[in-house]
C-alpha cells in the first residue's frame, strides 16, 4: 500500500509512512480521508474545528498543519487564536466548534435543542454530521501521531 502512494505521489509524510506499519490503519486513514474531501461543510469551518479539536487533543503536527491550512484559506490570526481557545468570531462557527469539542469530548451530551439551534443557523443536516466526520479524523490523526512520537518538523 505504501508502495502505491510513494509511485503515485512521489513521497509521503512521516504519519502515513509510520502508519504503514498497520495497513488496516493506513487503509482506514485514507478511506476517511478520501470521504471527508466530499464533505458539503465549508473547508475553512472545517479548519478551525480541526484547530479547536487538536488544541485540546494536544497533536502539535495536527495543529500545526491545520493552522497552515487555514491560513491558506484566508482565515486570519485572530480566528485561529479564536479557535484555539474553542471559539469563533461569529455565532454560527462558534456554535460548530463548540459541537466539534462536544464530539471530541463528550458525544452523549449534545441535545436536541443543539443541533436546532446550528440549523437555525442555515447549517443542513449533511454539514452537521460532517462535523462528526472531521472530528473523527482528527481524533485518529492526532492520537496516532501522538502514540508514534511525531512531532512538527520531523
Amino acid at each position: 500500500m505504501l508502495g502505491d502512494l510513494v509511485e503515485r505521489h512521489g513521497e509521503v509524510g512521516d504519519m502515513v509512512s509510520t502508519m504503514a506499519h498497520s495497513p488496516a490503519v493506513l487503509g482506514g486513514y485514507l478511506q476517511l480521508s478520501k470521504a471527508m474531501r466530499r464533505a458539503k461543510l465549508d473547508r475553512k469551518v472545517s479548519e478551525l474545528v480541526s484547530i479547536a479539536v487538536q488544541s485540546q487533543q494536544g497533536c502539535g503536527m495536527c495543529l500545526a498543519s491545520h493552522i497552515s491550512a487555514a491560513r491558506s484559506l484566508g482565515v486570519s490570526d485572530n480566528e485561529i487564536a479564536l479557535a484555539q481557545q474553542g471559539t469563533a468570531m461569529t455565532g454560527p462557527v462558534a456554535a460548530m466548534i463548540a459541537l466539534g469539542l462536544q464530539v471530541y469530548r463528550e458525544p452523549a451530551s449534545i441535545t436536541d435543542e443543539q443541533i436546532d439551534e446550528l440549523r437555525g443557523f442555515g447549517y443542513s443536516d449533511r454539514e452537521i454530521s460532517d462535523v462528526v466526520g472531521v472530528v473523527s479524523l482528527n481524533i485518529l490523526t492526532g492520537a496516532f501521531n501522538l502514540v508514534a512520537g511525531l512531532t512538527p518538523g520531523d
